[in-house]
């Protein structure tokens, strides 16, 4: 299973730029709208220091990160929940995301079409989630039409399943999205299936440039972002793009020179992560070492079925060391007499960080 974050907005927002930085690729960047009809897939990888500080114990061959997909999808418009510009298409992509980048305008450039003709970065989130929310009421609306038409006679949980959707439909007509209701675990769980748009998880991405006008619509953003407790990334797409075009030695240069702390990009790469819900599990050896993206909570059976489905069809056990014990002792003979060596059954759950190797028969 891959772990998919969907970037989406308005068109000529920086869509296509972030996707390029985010995996140095060459997807189409053009001044039109709909310029990216099909959506581009790259796959991203979650650089930790952690991964580094094994290697420099174990000299491995091989080193190999854990990844997300990133899925760059055309701008939605005004009008997508009915169809305009491939809107019903593109909200189709949306729903493969498990969670979403939402990139929003927040400079000026007359050489740079806006769709509507003005920068205006809350009217510009209200359109897409308008959009959203209308999308989510129409599938809400035709599952709750067709559970009352398919059952005479409904059981118990085809009852908890209508009582959901009208809770959210409800909910929807007020033009806000699932996000913001009170829905408990088990009610998110009843209509998971459904892979409604407004429930995903999301972060912005402020697209500025060196403007002040910039600072007054990153700061209205940021309020709308407040109001949903979300996440806002500011980001100078196309400095960051140069910066991903260098090689290390010129990037570091540069970014001495104008006092660039950090690349904003792995900033969205990490949150992504978090938004996911995503933990890292290693698995080590001289040939290779590797990180692996798993769900927080998933079990040593889970984990091994993540790596090969004939780890978890012949799972035996699974040994564990914690990667504090293997920086401090570098060991594994010392990491064994100390007791800090553990082994667990298929209900294990996997902790951030584990170093785990598999134990299995086929």
């Amino acid at each position: 299973m891959g772990f998919k974050c969907g970037i989406i907005g308005l068109p000529n927002v920086g869509k296509s730029t972030l996707f390029n930085i985010l995996t140095k690729g060459n997807s189409t960047v053009a001044n039109f709208p709909f310029c990216t009809i099909k959506p581009n897939i790259g796959i991203v990888p979650v650089f930790d220091q952690r991964l580094n500080n094994l290697a420099q114990i174990i000299s491995p061959k091989k080193i190999i990160h854990a990844f997300i997909e990133f899925i760059d999808i055309a701008g939605l418009v005004e009008g997508a929940s009915q169809g305009e510009g491939l809107g019903n298409q593109f909200l189709n992509n949306i729903r493969e995301a498990h969670a979403i980048a939402h990139v929003v305008r927040c400079f000026k450039d007359d050489n740079i079409t806006h769709i509507y003709n003005q920068v205006q970065p809350a009217k510009d989130v209200d359109i897409i989630n308008t959009e959203l929310i209308l999308s989510d009421f129409d599938t809400c609306e035709k599952t709750l039409v067709y559970l009352e038409k398919k059952t005479i006679v409904k059981n118990n949980e085809i009852e908890k399943k209508i009582n959901v959707l009208k809770k959210c439909m409800n909910h929807l007509k007020k033009c806000l999205t699932l996000k913001v209701l009170n829905l408990n675990e088990e009610e998110k769980k009843i209509i998971n299936d459904l892979r409604l748009l407004t429930l995903k998880p999301i972060m912005y991405i402020a697209n500025i440039n060196e403007e002040k006008e910039s600072d007054y619509f990153l700061k209205e953003l940021q309020q709308l972002a407040n109001k949903e407790d979300a996440i806002v990334i500011p980001i100078s797409a196309n400095l960051e793009l140069d910066l991903a075009n260098m090689n290390d030695k010129e990037q570091q240069s540069f970014m001495k020179a104008f006092n660039i702390k950090s690349l904003a990009l792995n900033n969205i790469v990490q949150t992504a992560y978090k938004l996911l819900n995503l933990i890292t599990f290693f698995t080590a050896g001289v040939k290779e070492i590797r990180s692996w993206e798993i769900l927080n909570g998933s079990t040593s059976l889970q984990a091994a079925h993540k790596i090969h489905s004939d780890f978890s069809k012949g799972f035996i056990r699974a040994q564990i060391i914690e990667y504090v014990d293997f920086v401090k002792y570098k060991n594994e003979v010392k990491i064994k007499e100390l007791g800090k060596f553990r082994t667990e059954g298929k209900s294990y759950r996997i902790k951030d960080g584990d170093i785990v190797h598999f134990l299995f028969n086929i």
